[in-house]
């Protein structure tokens, strides 16, 4: 782990320990996992959050991206599916986002962005 993140991440993770259910530190958490390369902590923050906020569109895409980095590409697509279907719409950045580079070639990947595109009217 870089060492400018480490007090970060051990910061963070006391503060989640001291609240489990604290949705802005899971989500800081989740990034910083993330960042540091710790995809299956990350994984598992998001999938917490995600059972705290089952409505919420951006933490099942967060959710999806997690997936994706630790290669559960089934998992991703139809997590990215509920995300949509939450009112996630934001196609462009999906193409680009980093963290989804795995289900670029992906079939159902493609599909799904480009139902999103019609359903937008996008071009």
């Amino acid at each position: 782990m870089p060492d400018d993140f480490t007090f970060e991440v051990s910061f963070f993770e006391r503060l989640d320990k001291r609240d489990p259910n604290d949705q802005r530190v899971m989500e800081l958490l989740a990034q910083l996992y993330t960042k540091v390369g710790k995809n299956e902590e990350g994984l598992r923050v998001d999938e917490r959050l995600s059972k705290l906020c089952p409505e919420n569109a951006t933490i099942h895409y967060n959710l999806a991206c997690s997936q994706a980095l630790v290669g559960e590409h089934a998992s991703a697509i139809d997590t990215l599916n509920k995300a949509i279907s939450l009112g996630y719409t934001d196609f462009e950045w999906m193409l680009k986002d980093e963290d989804l580079v795995s289900l670029q070639n992906n079939t159902e990947f493609q599909d799904l962005i480009e139902q999103l595109r019609k359903k937008l009217g996008a071009n």
